[in-house]
């Protein structure tokens, strides 16, 4: 560049909009969108590692997309290429892949492609970018205002991450304001500027959001007003109110109204709202559209979107489009309108979607066997025992009984899940006391014998009931005030009881987790391959129950919550001790904890008359030694000894409540089997193990023997307590 050329570039860089020369030119500038770019957020980490992947922004006008793609563009040691998609076409897409392909091999470095408006490129145009982008040829940045989705090719959305920004909150707009009238290199900072509160208030609110506008119109402001005699320059609110006028709405006259239209329709009836499902439905109708077409959605919206929650819609809407055949045109319109009112004002409810999960089981699973008791016991049943066992619901109280229906590998998996509304309100509680109830049969059954544990300690603390992990991960997930941009990290996550719950409601950050063993982490890495949410969970084997296994030293953790976490650590204050560096000025603490101390004696699942009194004292009092062994962590404490311990070492106790549960347990001869074993190479002590110390050899044996003839095969009403804390740090405001 020649000096005539740098003269010329600075003087267009001068002479450039307020808001183009405002531009931030690093992260740090950048104000707004928290949701991604917040310290530890996932694309804000990509950018400063500069380890991109393909990428979309996708928001309205004036949020950041372009400036983001801009900084990236400082920020990375890539070959930055940039070009519009309203003024390119195949052949500039074509020159910038050639320059990609040149770097790649004579300077062995990343090319980055940033389109803007990427949604303009037509579909030739977007094949012919989409190979390179596959390839890995360029790094797509792609900016939009459309939703990609619905406006960018299917396979370029899929090889891409997709970033919605959002429109910008009154203070931001308010705080870019404040930096463009101080900035002297790029704003108004050589200027005596001085702008009503009123004045600024009335710029970032009319600008809806879009920083542009908002700068446009300070520019205005700024540049029409004169000083006063000592030179000061106010902006008033007449001023401010002169040089922004009402927002302009955005409407592509060149888009496809067809779809656009019947969008509206579809989305106004999934939100109640009647008034604007006739407007769009009315458009469509002096448009010309087909009334058939219209019904046609209303059939797919009967049973998409209201489904169970009133299985009378389907019956309305055909009742209504075959009347108008009959009746034809102008009077069909009242069946029109009649459909429409009703699902506009019907409950909701997308629960037949669960068909469709119903589908992808049976292509994916390899083993769907009939479980005996389900097979047909007419043709071969004594011969192989099919059909044994089977129960026959109509014998049972309310004619339902729990047993399994699914076949082994699908047990716990869940299709159907009703809403709260309408008609699905009334059968919720109900189906899930029944779903619950199968999965606690069939959990009984096989955790003994998976954990391959002697540990009785381990074997209480199992609660296997799936009402009661129902009932527990509900009242965390509610207590944890999830949103879809939470940062949060799940303790113990081995399960996969919380981390599941969570994947779902946040839906747009990584959800972090930390499980006790590398099986844990294999597992829960096997299971949460493809979430429904596409966010993949971060997860970190760590024996000590660390963050720091996730090796992002800047992590401030909104939500930090488990299930039975301090049950394990001796000093449990002082484990709480070591995640307060990890935990946000606002976030909590979340945790759910069994009390064995408080919860079931086996002494009380034996009828009272199969123990001798004397021998029921003994055993009684045999348990309540061990369920208050000082050396064990797990029954070594209470609620209230614990709620002491906390209140002294500088914790904020937000909520504290015990609960008791009672739920309907099915008790195995295999866990019966695991309470008395006597493995010596077990670093624990079983029950049995522990009672040895108390009877004599043949007392024991007599016990076991009772546990499996009187108790076995018998369904009780299991007890658990439970603990639920919500906790905080103390701050200098804290009494």
């Amino acid at each position: 560049m020649n000096l005539f050329e740098h003269t010329h570039e600075k003087q267009i860089r001068k002479e450039a909009p307020l808001a183009d020369r405002m531009r931030p030119r690093t992260i740090e500038e950048f104000v707004g969108q928290s949701h991604i770019l917040a310290p530890g957020r996932l694309l804000r980490r990509a950018i400063q590692a500069d380890q991109l992947s393909s990428l979309i922004f996708y928001g309205p006008p004036g949020t950041g997309k372009t400036t983001l793609a801009r900084i990236i563009a400082n920020t990375t040691q890539a070959e930055f290429l940039s070009i519009n998609a309203v003024l390119s076409g195949i052949a500039d897409i074509r020159k910038c892949i050639e320059t990609a392909k040149k770097v790649r091999t004579e300077q062995q470095r990343r090319a980055v492609l940033f389109v803007d408006e990427v949604h303009r490129f037509n579909k030739a145009q977007q094949d012919a970018l989409l190979p390179h982008v596959e390839n890995g040829t360029v790094i797509l940045i792609g900016a939009t205002t459309e939703n990609p989705y619905f406006e960018v090719n299917k396979a370029l959305v899929s090889r891409s991450r997709i970033f919605q920004l959002q429109s910008l909150e009154l203070n931001e707009v308010e705080e870019i304001i404040d930096q463009a009238l101080a900035d002297s290199e790029r704003g108004f900072g050589d200027k005596k500027v001085v702008i009503a509160a009123n004045a600024r208030q009335h710029l970032a609110h009319v600008s809806g959001g879009d920083a542009r506008a908002a700068l446009n119109a300070l520019e205005l402001a700024v540049l029409t007003s004169e000083t006063d005699a000592e030179d000061f320059l106010n902006i008033t609110l007449e001023i401010a109110e002169e040089s922004i006028q009402q927002r302009a709405v955005l409407y592509d006259k060149d888009g496809d109204a067809h779809f656009d239209t019947i969008s509206a329709f579809i989305k106004s009836m999934r939100g109640s709202d009647p008034d604007a499902a006739l407007f769009w439905m009315a458009k469509m109708i002096e448009a010309g559209e087909d009334p058939r077409f219209i019904f046609r959605r209303m059939l797919i919206f009967a049973g998409e979107d209201v489904g169970m929650a009133d299985p009378q819609a389907l019956g309305v809407v055909s009742s209504a489009a075959q009347a108008f055949d009959y009746v034809g045109m102008p009077e069909g319109r009242y069946h029109l309108a009649q459909a429409c009112l009703y699902l506009s004002t019907a409950p909701k409810s997308n629960s037949a979607f669960a068909f469709f999960d119903a589908i992808s089981a049976v292509r994916a699973e390899q083993a769907d066997e009939v479980p005996d008791t389900l097979k047909d016991a007419n043709r071969d049943g004594k011969a192989f025992g099919h059909g044994e066992g089977y129960l026959y619901p109509h014998a049972y109280r309310d004619h339902w009984v729990a047993q399994q229906y699914l076949p082994d590998v699908l047990q716990g998996r869940i299709f159907y899940q009703p809403s709260a509304q309408g008609y699905e309100a009334s059968i919720q509680e109900n189906v899930a006391r029944h779903r619950e109830a199968q999965l606690a049969a069939f959990l009984s059954q096989t955790v003994p014998e998976q954990s391959g544990s002697s540990n009785y300690w381990e074997a209480r603390t199992l609660d296997n009931s799936g009402e009661l992990l129902n009932d527990v991960r509900n009242r965390l997930t509610e207590w944890s005030k999830l949103s879809r941009n939470t940062l949060a990290l799940v303790l113990n996550a081995g399960d996969g009881l919380l981390l599941g719950e969570f994947l779902r409601q946040i839906s747009e950050e990584t959800v972090y987790a930390l499980v006790n063993s590398k099986q844990e982490k294999q597992i829960l890495n096997g299971f949460f391959t493809n979430p429904s949410s596409g966010i993949k969970p971060k997860i970190a084997h760590d024996v000590s129950t660390n963050p720091e296994s996730f090796e992002i030293a800047d992590l401030r953790f909104e939500r930090i919550v488990g299930r039975n976490v301090l049950q394990k650590h001796v000093d449990k204050s002082g484990f709480l001790e070591t995640l307060k560096p990890w935990i946000s000025a606002e976030g909590v603490l979340v945790f759910g904890e069994t009390v064995p101390a408080l919860g079931q004696r086996l002494s009380d699942l034996i009828p009272e008359k199969l123990l001798k009194p004397e021998l029921r004292k003994s055993l009684k009092a045999a348990e309540e030694e061990i369920y208050h062994d000082a050396e064990n962590s797990r029954s070594n404490w209470t609620p209230s000894s614990l709620l002491t311990e906390l209140e002294s070492a500088n914790w904020n106790i937000k909520r504290w409540q015990v609960k008791e549960f009672s739920t309907p347990t099915m008790i195995h001869s295999t866990q019966i089997k695991t309470w008395f074993a006597m493995q010596a190479d077990s670093p624990h002590s079983s029950y049995g193990q522990r009672l040895s110390t108390h009877f004599s050899p043949e007392q024991l044996h007599d016990l076991h023997e009772t546990f499996r003839s009187e108790v076995a095969g018998n369904v009780v009403k299991w007890s658990s307590v439970y603990l639920f804390m919500e906790l905080c740090k103390k701050t200098d405001n804290d009494s």
